[in-house]
């Protein structure tokens, strides 16, 4: 559901800029706003939540899938923990549906659906892998990596149950902003891809901004 935030981004006390193929990982305290912009426009930004106060409770996509009987994300949705618990809510969206199903692109996936030559290819299982990697005071590993959102990526479900990539819904200045409703842990990464035909093969950067 297409909503408009009436945050002003001046007020905002954080604003980054993520280049396409970086990482950014922050936490967002409870009650604080967080807003991801598609700079752009179908840029997909491969995000997973942790609970600060123990990262073995993270975003579960099945548990959200469940508890609002709807596989796409948008305003109004809560994001649910393996623990049932709620993490985020969906407070804004001028995109107006994200992916929770289709997963993250790897260095395994780009062989199968592009190239055996595309396995060398960077990939947001990568840049997740580094991000844990060079922030070790999170006390995460490879094995944290698990269910990941894809904001402004379209991966419809087709007739028979299945999946398909198609051409993306977002613009540029698309956004979605969340409200944390415990501190989390933000993981995101501005994917890379070169191969997927709905950012034109050209990934650009996404900007996310907080509010107290």
């Amino acid at each position: 559901m297409i909503t408009e935030s009436k945050l002003n981004a001046t007020d905002a006390v954080i604003a980054d800029t993520v280049l396409a193929g970086d990482y950014y990982m922050k936490v967002v305290k409870a009650g604080q706003t967080m807003r991801i912009v598609d700079l752009e426009g179908n840029q997909a930004a491969d995000t997973l939540f942790y609970s600060a106060a123990d990262p073995s409770e993270r975003y579960s996509a099945m548990d959200t899938i469940r508890e609002q009987g709807n596989v796409f994300l948008t305003t109004g949705t809560v994001l649910m923990s393996n623990e049932c618990n709620p993490m985020l809510e969906i407070v804004a969206d001028t995109c107006g549906r994200h992916d929770t199903l289709g997963g993250a692109c790897a260095t395994e996936s780009n062989t199968v659906r592009y190239d055996l030559e595309k396995r060398c290819m960077h990939a947001c299982r990568d840049s997740w892998m580094l991000a844990v990697a060079e922030n070790e005071n999170f006390g995460m590993t490879k094995r944290d990596i698990t269910h990941n959102i894809n904001f402004f990526m379209n991966v419809p479900v087709t007739a028979d149950g299945g999946l398909t990539f198609a051409d993306g819904i977002s613009a540029p200045g698309k956004y979605v902003e969340l409200k944390a409703a415990m501190d989390v842990i933000v993981l995101v990464s501005n994917c890379p891809q070169l191969n997927n035909p709905c950012n034109a093969y050209n990934p650009t950067p996404v900007e996310v901004l907080i509010w107290d």
